[in-house]
């Protein structure tokens, strides 16, 4: 491994963290400070793909077993002025937990207890190191759901989740992490441990558990939370819906969520990423979703489309301009995934309102096996994404969120800004009845890693700058970390200053994950962070 400097951290405090921490929870190894000095933000993939190397490794990691060893590390690191960065399972793609300016990854994984499940109040007090599937496994053993389905699910915790403002495949119908939290228990800076008040609602002046929800880690350590539970659904029904263009298929779940249903999930699919949905690939983690309409098997476009992903990914992506522009020529139909759960009776009349909704909206209703192929597979994209890097190039996607007068304007505004440097499609998913977020997802390359590396850049300024033109959010759920900083800032406007002066009260010496959220004054340049060698 390239570029691993020697910790900065003196032989004095290395000895205050065994001490605290015990020598196995403790360490300082090249292959323990490469593994942590990144996240799943993509330009740190490009960075150890180009040159295998990890130019902003920490100086040590430690494993906390309580919140009395985090209280203490707080104090040490203020005193000698060291950063921390607290650290669940490193599922995040947005360089948020970066060390930056070296210091200490504080991880927190070994802290996974379930502390009680409230069978009268359905609610579930759980450390946040807990990997999101151990705790819906769990909650399943004992007749309950937490209905939070992240892709990451296997591979992210709880404390991530509080962190990001993550949102599960079911927001609509259970919305996202900030909707399940009733209260919090939060580590400080200066190591004071506080709890916010459980209770479903309350007029005490500012929400401070929804403070330290989506400061990812700048404000404070989360160490326990409340959160809601459901029972088991003892009923889940699928759809598979076919629209003419992607107008209709909005239009379609505008209708839906304005009717009052609510869905578990809608997931509506642009041309491409009908196309890539109903591919025939190789399985990985499960088999992917088999949809093809017999009238479009022999579809030329398609098979071409296909081969993108089996073989002549290097001859398009080597030309992004040209794969960008066939995208944005590509013109076929939609596929609206549906899905109800909960008492049957409640489903089958809602699934039947649904219908009734995309028949006005020109929808071809296709049964259920498209929903049921969905919500079987529906994590093996995921985990698909590392071959595209293997073969050379880069993807990432990009999730922004706006109300339904703006969400076609939106999505067309953004693919033909981001179309010039890579191949760009969307799915249309976590649909509220004001408007529903927009997941695109951008495929290229660079003929180097500092040319990737801009290309990158280019991407993200160009479909952000949309975002802001629209007054769009320019995050539905991945955080801001270092790769969406300077746009948070833009989103912001004054209220930046709020938030600066908010973090100086609480973190007067700045070692809480610093560097990220746009708190830093100066301008951090993504592009230039490949330029450190």
């Amino acid at each position: 491994m390239k570029n691993i400097p020697n910790t900065q951290l003196d032989e004095n405090m290395l000895k205050y963290l065994t001490d605290n921490f015990g020598e196995k929870n403790v360490s300082v190894s090249n292959t323990d400070r490469a593994a942590y000095s990144r996240d799943l933000w993509p330009l740190s993939t490009i960075w150890m793909l180009h040159e295998n190397r990890m130019p902003y490794p920490p100086d040590a990691i430690v494993w906390a077993e309580n919140e009395e060893q985090i209280a203490k590390l707080l104090k040490l690191a203020n005193e000698k002025k060291f950063p921390i960065i607290a650290y669940g399972a490193g599922s995040g793609v947005c360089g948020g937990t970066l060390p930056l300016y070296g210091g200490v990854i504080l991880d927190i994984k070994k802290m996974d207890k379930i502390v009680e499940i409230n069978d009268k109040s359905l609610t579930v007090r759980v450390q946040t190191g807990i990997i999101g599937q151990h705790l819906e496994h769990e909650l399943n053993h004992k007749g309950y759901t937490m209905g939070h389905f992240p892709s990451s699910i296997y591979c992210s915790t709880v404390g991530g989740y509080l962190a990001a403002r993550s949102a599960g495949q079911l927001s609509t119908k259970y919305g996202k992490i900030e909707d399940m939290v009733l209260s919090l228990r939060v580590v400080l800076a200066d190591g004071t441990i506080v709890e916010t008040t459980s209770t479903p609602r309350s007029a005490t002046g500012p929400n401070f558990t929804q403070l330290f929800v989506g400061s990812e880690g700048t404000l404070g350590i989360i160490t326990e939370a409340v959160l809601k539970i459901y029972p088991l659904p003892e009923s889940r029904i699928f759809r598979g819906v076919l629209f003419k263009d992607i107008a209709s298929g909005i239009e379609a779940i505008r209708r839906i969520m304005r009717s009052g249903v609510t869905p578990a999930a809608v997931r509506l699919y642009d041309e491409l990423d009908t196309i890539l949905v109903g591919a025939k690939k190789e399985e990985s983690v499960e088999a992917p979703i088999q949809y093809e309409p017999e009238e479009e098997k022999e579809d030329l476009v398609k098979k071409v489309t296909h081969k993108i992903f089996d073989g002549l990914q290097n001859i398009l992506l080597g030309m992004p301009g040209v794969a960008g522009k066939l995208a944005e020529s590509l013109h076929g139909k939609c596929l609206l995934i549906i899905t109800f759960e909960g008492d049957s009776k409640l489903t089958e009349t809602e699934l039947k309102i649904a219908l009734e909704e995309c028949a006005k909206a020109g929808g071809e209703d296709k049964g259920e096996e498209p929903g049921r192929r969905w919500w079987e597979n529906r994590y093996n994209v995921s985990y698909n994404m590392s071959k595209v890097f293997w073969r050379g190039s880069f993807t990432d996607t990009i999730d922004v969120a706006a109300t339904w007068d703006k969400i076609e304007p939106l999505y067309h505004a953004v693919r033909k800004a981001v179309s010039p440097y890579g191949l760009i499609m969307a799915h249309f998913s976590h649909a509220y009845i004001h408007g529903c977020s927009i997941y695109f997802t951008v495929i290229s390359r660079g003929r180097s890693e500092e040319d990737a590396a801009k290309r990158y850049k280019k991407i993200w300024d160009a479909a952000l700058a949309v975002c802001a033109d629209f007054g769009a959010t320019v995050s539905h759920h991945h955080g801001i970390g270092l790769s969406k900083a300077q746009w948070l800032k833009k989103e912001l406007g004054g209220l930046m200053d709020v938030y600066r002066s908010l973090k100086q009260v609480l973190d007067p010496n700045n070692i809480l994950n610093p560097g990220k959220m746009g708190l830093t004054e100066e301008e951090i340049d993504i592009a230039a962070l490949t330029s450190k060698k």
